[in-house]
């Protein structure tokens, strides 16, 4: 009931901050020091964990241990206590060390495991899309929208700059989804591990060879949502950008139109093979 209250709350706020009616873009900012605002429902519920629910009890946590420190450092040190204690057990303080923190797992498992089971149960889907990772590339396709695939490579730094868009984040191509949209990520890779992540969607899947893996997510917002590839797979790790443009339904369906009247020529897919080398 209080998990279902405190994300009541966020999601009133994170509406209010977007009365404006413009599209909003997330993404990492200078001396950012919380997580990136929610896109999504996991996400909401993320936020509250960490806000809520495992922030506050770290704080106590750290604060009673310091002051536990300090207590010690004044009350036992060798100029007030020239004689050492003998003792060697006691009973309540054992209990107690044991029992409290049992008690603080149980309260933090009644929030996280719920979370847990939100995040793996896929609900029925609108749509599926597939992420293929290659190194360092993202591909991608709609399995539900016809021949519909595309290559996501990273912006080049001149051109980011003059587009204003976010260097090593930004895209040439960009995952379109429509707001309000359940939508399953099947997730594989066709070399060595990656991991496809969005953090304002509260998604991290591995990239598996041989392996399809699945996760979702609901964009509640339009706007632009920028990740990265979060496994180290080589050299140009740093060089997987992900970019997801949330759009309304009617946009979707103008680009899904465009898309499938203008199928990649072969000559178009050998360029952006030369481009991805």
């Amino acid at each position: 009931m209080m998990n279902r209250i405190f994300s009541a709350l966020i999601l009133a706020c994170s509406a209010v901050a977007g009365l404006s009616g413009t599209a909003m873009a997330a993404q990492p900012e200078p001396w950012q020091l919380g997580l990136q605002e929610s896109a999504t429902p996991v996400m909401t519920d993320l936020v509250f964990m960490h806000d809520w629910v495992l922030m506050p009890i770290i704080t106590i946590i750290t604060i009673f241990v310091l002051a536990l420190l300090v207590w010690v450092m004044f009350q036992y040190h060798s100029g007030r206590n020239k004689t050492p204690a003998k003792f060697t057990h006691n009973l309540s303080v054992e209990i107690a060390w044991t029992l409290i923190p049992v008690a603080i797992l149980v309260l933090i498992s009644a929030f996280s495991f719920p979370l847990l089971y939100k995040q793996d149960r896929i609900p029925e889907a609108d749509m599926t899309i597939k992420a293929i990772a290659s190194s360092w590339f993202w591909s991608y396709e709609y399995p539900d929208h016809g021949d519909i695939s595309l290559t996501a490579l990273l912006l080049p730094e001149e051109e980011a700059r003059s587009e204003n868009k976010p260097w090593l984040l930004a895209t040439d191509e960009n995952v379109v989804v429509p707001v309000g949209a359940v939508v399953r990520v099947q997730v594989t890779s066709t070399d060595v591990i990656h991991s496809w992540t969005v953090p304002a969607f509260g998604i991290k899947m591995d990239a598996i060879p041989g392996r399809l893996n699945e996760t979702w997510f609901k964009a509640e917002r339009e706007g632009m949502f920028y990740g990265q590839c979060s496994e180290l797979c080589g050299k140009d790790h740093a060089y997987m950008p992900i970019a997801v443009e949330v759009v309304s339904q009617e946009k979707f369906d103008e680009w899904v139109n465009t898309q499938t009247a203008s199928i990649e020529s072969p000559v178009q897919e050998t360029d952006l093979a030369l481009r991805a080398e």
